[in-house]
This record gives structure tokens, C-alpha cells and sequence, in this order.
């Protein structure tokens, strides 16, 4: 018996959050790192053009896959070693994100209250280099094994190896390689909360929780609160979570902006000066929150979502996206990345046309 399924012409619709409709030429749903080497064996699949798909809350179809949709559904979840003051917890792909969360919390250990309630398995957590609220995943990874398709075994890369950028890594910038079969992280049971991110000291208060007493447990919560609150639930409405990524510029051209539109929030983003720009503040300004294009549109909850109300396409969306990029773009100069990863079409950007100054 074979650590693998495969099928032909697949549909995806029920495989990607957006809910939108895209077939693909293979689907693979692999039970183990065995599994992985099993079915690369096969001669049809040398040179095949593979996704890798955890629960699809991080890409958009605007076009059917060619080749082979890989569904890792290894679920092991362990502590392989304990220190007593951290533990180090071994993961597999195919764990679900928000329950690796919780789980690490009732064995006493923190580190990813921030990082609870986001979207996804612990596959695609280093690739996108996961993060929410002050923080990123890279901080607690100490090693990532992965399928290494050219020489067809598992590696185990440790954190320097992953070159994590900002939702950014090896993985990422190779998929065509890297396959993530595993993640290995590092947690303190104590370490001090960050709670100064987006209101949380506020949701925290708002709980009853004096700031003394407040615990990872009850960041993770009042997290988990401000998420429902502000993000639709891609169950209810088709979405990937945050559509764009928040631009990092310049520290002048932060200080320009920031000067013009004293509103626009922006933070530091690194040693360089650069800063962080609130890429959610720059569509809202350009009166997107709400906007609806038949069934494409963008949350009244958050500007930084897309969604789909029913029946758009993932070519409708994607459209809708370019628009969105381009009016920001002549607006303020400012060009728009997406977060999630654009399947079968270009990505939105460069803008094509020249900024209004």
C-alpha cells in the first residue's frame, strides 16, 4: 500500500479558501515523507510543475494548475526535547496552524499567542514566514525539514538556511525545489508578552485582565477576538485573509507621506530606517473598503481583504486586485504587493502607469 492517492483532473474549489473554481491536472494527497519520495519516483512526474497546498488560505486560482497539486496530510505533533525553562516541538506539515497554537499553550508554552487564529497548516508557516501583531514565526524556528526534489531526500535546514525575509524564505523563492515536510520550534514557557500591537493591550482590558496578570493564553485570546471581529471567516465568505502586503519604503519617502497625510500609520522596520506603511490605511483612502464588482469585492470589515460573494472567478478578483494596486500606486507612488501567491497569471505589479505627483 502506496503512502499516497493520486487523481486526475481534480477540482479545487473545495481546496482553496477564495472558494474559487480550478481544476488541476494531478492531485496528490501524500500520508508521509516516504510517501513524498514515492510518488516523485514516478517517471511522469520529473518534470512536472508542482503546488504544494496545505488548506489554500494563501493563494488565489485564476487560472486551473497544470500540473501536480500536492496535499500533505501529516499530522504527527510532539515536544522532542525539554529543558524545563523551553521545549523544543516538532510539527508536521499537515498540522492545522491555529491548533499547533493552542496545543503549545496547554503544554505551558508561548511564543505564538500573536500568531493565533492565522489561517493554514505548519507547512506554509516558514515558507510565507507567518506574522501578525509584532511578530514572526523566524523568531522560534530552529530547523525546517524539508523534500529536496533534486536529490529526492529530506534535508533539515536550520534557521540561517531558511533566509527568512519578510514574508519571505528560501521556500518561497525556490518551490520549485523545497517540499516543507516538518517545522521545529523553539519555546520559552516564559518570555515577555508583547502587547503593544493593533489594540491588544485594549481587547485585554476589554476582557478583564489586568496587565500584571495577563498570560500568553489571554494574548492569544484577546487576539483571536480582534481577528474575528475585524476579518470575515473565510467559512462564511470566500477570502485568503490580508490581500496585500504592508509596504516597507524608504525612511524619507515614509517621512513625506507621513507629512502630507499626517493619518497614515507607519512603524520602523529595520536598522536601515526603512519603515512599515499601513497598506489597509492607503486603499481605505482610496474609498475601496466595501467596494463590490459583481461577486469580487473588498470586506466591509477590513480593507486589506478581498472577497468573493459567491460566484466570482479568480480572474475577477485578481482584476479587481490590479485596480486596487494602481489606484494606490497613482495616488501616493506607492507600489502594492500581493500577499497571497497568484496562480496562473502575472503578478499585480508594476503599476502601468506613472504616479500623480
Amino acid at each position: 500500500m502506496t503512502d499516497f492517492t493520486l487523481l486526475e483532473d481534480a477540482p479545487l474549489i473545495a481546496r482553496n479558501t477564495f472558494r474559487v473554481p480550478a481544476r488541476a491536472a494531478l492531485l496528490a494527497d501524500v500520508r508521509s515523507a516516504r510517501g513524498l519520495a514515492e510518488l516523485f519516483a514516478f517517471p511522469r512526474l520529473r518534470n512536472t510543475p508542482v503546488l504544494v497546498l496545505g488548506e489554500g488560505s494563501n493563494v488565489l486560482f485564476a487560472g486551473d494548475w497544470p500540473g501536480l497539486v500536492l496535499s500533505l496530510a501529516m499530522v504527527d505533533l510532539r515536544i522532542v526535547e525539554d529543558s524545563g525553562d523551553a521545549a523544543r516541538v516538532r510539527a508536521e506539515a499537515g498540522v492545522n496552524w491555529n491548533d499547533l497554537v493552542g496545543w503549545t499553550l496547554a503544554h505551558g508554552l508561548c511564543g505564538l499567542e500573536n500568531l493565533a487564529l492565522i489561517p493554514g497548516t505548519v507547512g506554509a508557516a516558514p515558507i510565507q514566514n507567518i506574522g501578525a501583531y509584532g511578530v514572526e514565526v523566524r523568531e522560534f524556528i530552529e530547523a525546517v525539514e524539508a523534500f529536496d526534489r533534486l536529490t529526492g531526500r529530506i534535508e533539515r535546514l536550520d534557521n540561517a538556511a531558511c533566509a527568512f525575509g519578510y514574508r519571505d524564505s528560501i521556500f518561497k523563492r525556490e518551490p520549485e525545489r523545497w517540499i516543507v515536510t516538518a517545522v521545529e520550534l523553539r519555546l520559552p514557557r516564559q518570555r515577555p508578552l508583547r502587547m503593544d500591537y493593533a489594540g491588544v493591550r485594549e481587547e485585554l482590558a476589554a476582557m478583564g485582565v489586568d496587565m500584571p496578570r495577563a498570560r500568553a493564553a489571554h494574548v492569544a485570546e484577546a487576539i483571536a477576538r480582534i481577528r474575528t471581529r475585524k476579518l470575515p471567516n473565510p467559512a462564511l465568505i470566500g477570502n485568503a485573509g490580508s490581500f496585500f502586503k504592508n509596504p516597507v519604503v524608504p525612511a524619507d519617502v515614509a517621512g513625506r507621506l507621513q507629512a502630507e497625510h499626517p493619518a497614515l500609520p507607519a512603524w520602523p522596520a529595520g536598522a536601515d530606517g526603512s519603515h512599515k506603511l499601513s497598506a489597509a490605511w492607503l486603499i481605505e483612502s482610496c474609498g475601496w473598503k466595501g467596494h463590490r464588482e459583481g461577486d469580487a469585492g473588498v470586506a466591509e470589515q477590513h480593507a486589506l481583504v478581498l472577497v468573493n460573494h459567491g460566484r466570482a472567478t479568480g480572474a475577477q478578483i485578481l482584476a479587481l486586485a490590479r485596480r486596487i494596486a494602481q489606484s494606490v500606486y497613482d495616488r501616493y507612488g506607492i507600489v502594492l504587493e500581493a500577499e497571497p501567491r497568484i496562480l496562473g497569471a502575472a503578478p499585480i505589479h508594476p503599476p502601468t502607469e506613472t504616479p500623480v505627483a
